[in-house]
C-alpha cells in the first residue's frame, strides 16, 4: 500500500461485524461497517443508540477514504469516547482501525456497565479489544484504483472474448449491448499497453482498448 496521501490502494472491511465481550460483568458490544462518508458513519452510530438504548455508553471512531482532507496519512479520522474517561475509548479504538490499516470504516462500541469500575487502562482494553475481535471477524479487503478501458466487440464474438479475457485475470466491469458489445474492464494502472497486445492476438488485431478514467475496485487481499 503506497502513503494515502498518494494512495493507489488501501484496505476496507469485507463485510459488517457485530461481537460483544464481557469484562468484570460490563459487556462491550462491538458494530463494525463499512461506510463510504462521514454522513453514513454518524448515522451507524446513531442506529446504534436507538438499537441499544438502554447501554450507557456508544463510543466510536471512523477512519474514511484514501485522500480525506484533514487526518495522519490524509485519511479523515475521527473518535468520541461518549461520557467515558478521557482517551480510554475512542482514541484506543482509533488507533486499533488504524493498526489494521482499515479505511471506509466505522466501529461502535456500546457498554452496559456492570457495576465494578474498570480503570482507564482497563477500558482502554476492553474497547480496543472488541473492535479488534470485529475486524477479525469482518476480514479484508483491498481497494486499488484501476484505469478503465472499453473495448468493442462484435456480438458473435463477444462471449468467447469475456471469457478468454477474465480466464487471463482480466476484470471485467460491465458489458453494454448495442450495435455492438461494449465491455469494460478495470486494469492495473499502465498495464492497458499490455492490454492492447494481449487484444489483438485474441481478436486478430480487430479489438483495441480505448481508457475511459479510472475508479476504485474491491479485490481480495
Amino acid at each position: 500500500m503506497t502513503d494515502r496521501a498518494g494512495a493507489s490502494s488501501y484496505r476496507v472491511p469485507a463485510r459488517t461485524a457485530e461481537v460483544e465481550i464481557e469484562v468484570r460483568r460490563s459487556r462491550f458490544r462491538c458494530h463494525l461497517e463499512r461506510v463510504a462518508d462521514e454522513d453514513a458513519a454518524r448515522a451507524v452510530v446513531e442506529a446504534a443508540r436507538r438499537r441499544h438504548g438502554d447501554a450507557g455508553h456508544h463510543c466510536w471512531a471512523f477512519v474514511l477514504g484514501a485522500e480525506g482532507a484533514d487526518g495522519v496519512d490524509g485519511a479523515r479520522v475521527r473518535s468520541s469516547d461518549d461520557g467515558e474517561p478521557a482517551g480510554s475509548a475512542g482514541a484506543p479504538m482509533l488507533e486499533t482501525l488504524r493498526g489494521r490499516e482499515l479505511s471506509d470504516v466505522v466501529a461502535v462500541v456500546t457498554r452496559w456497565f456492570g457495576g465494578t469500575l474498570l480503570g482507564v487502562g482497563g477500558l482502554v482494553r476492553a474497547y480496543s479489544g472488541a473492535v479488534a475481535l470485529a475486524a477479525d471477524e469482518a476480514g479484508v479487503l483491498r481497494r486499488e484504483r484501476r484505469d478503465l478501458v472499453e473495448v468493442d466487440a462484435a456480438h458473435a464474438d463477444a462471449g468467447r472474448l469475456e471469457h478468454e479475457l477474465r480466464s487471463r485475470g482480466v476484470m471485467v466491469r460491465d458489458a453494454s449491448y448495442g450495435a455492438v458489445v461494449t465491455l469494460t474492464l478495470a486494469v492495473p494502472a499502465g498495464l492497458s499497453g499490455s492490454l492492447g497486445a494481449t487484444l489483438a492476438g485474441l481478436t486478430a488485431g480487430a479489438a483495441a482498448p480505448r481508457q475511459v478514467g479510472t475508479d476504485w475496485v474491491d479485490l481480495p487481499v
